[in-house]
C-alpha cells in the first residue's frame, strides 16, 4: 500500500511500497508479541490466584468480580462509591400488568395518531375545508364533463341531419336526372 496519501509524498518524493516479506515479518512479530503478553498475563493471574487462597473469605467475592472483568479493568482496582453494579433482571421480576407510564414521545405519537384518525373521519364526512374544496372541484368537473357530452351529442345529431339532408338532396338529384 503506498505511503503518503492520495497525492504522493512531500516535495516530490517517490511512493514507497511495503514488500510482502516485510508484511510477513511484521505479522510474525505481532503474533509473537501477543503470545508473550498472554504468557505474562497467565503468570500474573497464577500469582493472584495463589494470593486468593491465602486471603480471607470476605475478599473472595471481590476477587471473583475482578476475574469477570475484561481487559485492563482486572488490573486496576476501582473504588468509586457512586458506581452501581449492574444487576440482571429476571423475567419473573418484571411487572407487565402494572400501570406503565408512557414517555413524552410515546404520548405525543399516540396523540398524533388519534388526531390523524379524527381528521380522516371528518374529511370522509365532508366537514373539513379541504374536503369541501375537493367536493366543489369535483362538482365543477362533473358539470364540465356533462356539457362536453351534451355538445358531442348535439354535434353528432347535427352531423347526422346534415348527412341525411345531403343524402335526400342527392336522391332527388338522381331522380330528376332519370
Amino acid at each position: 500500500m503506498p505511503k503518503g496519501g492520495k497525492k504522493g509524498g512531500h516535495k516530490g518524493r517517490m511512493r514507497t511500497y511495503t514488500s510482502p516479506e516485510e508484511i510477513d515479518a511484521q505479522m510474525k512479530a505481532e503474533k509473537e508479541r501477543k503470545k508473550k503478553e498472554e504468557e505474562e498475563g497467565a503468570a500474573v493471574n497464577d500469582n493472584q490466584s495463589e494470593d486468593k487462597l491465602t486471603a480471607s473469605g470476605s475478599e473472595d467475592s471481590d476477587d471473583e468480580e475482578s476475574d469477570k472483568r475484561k481487559g485492563v479493568e482486572g488490573l486496576i482496582e476501582i473504588e468509586n462509591p457512586n458506581r452501581i453494579a449492574q444487576k440482571a433482571k429476571k423475567v419473573t421480576d418484571i411487572e407487565l400488568e402494572g400501570p406503565r407510564q408512557l414517555s413524552r414521545r410515546e404520548r405525543e405519537e399516540i396523540e398524533k395518531q388519534k388526531a390523524k384518525e379524527r381528521y380522516m373521519k371528518m374529511h370522509l364526512a365532508g366537514k373539513t375545508d379541504q374536503a369541501k374544496a375537493d367536493l366543489a372541484r369535483l362538482a365543477i368537473i362533473r358539470k364540465q364533463r356533462e356539457e362536453a357530452i351534451r355538445k358531442k351529442e348535439e354535434e353528432r345529431k347535427a352531423k347526422e341531419a346534415a348527412q341525411a339532408a345531403a343524402a335526400a338532396a342527392k336522391g332527388l338529384h338522381t331522380l330528376s336526372l332519370k
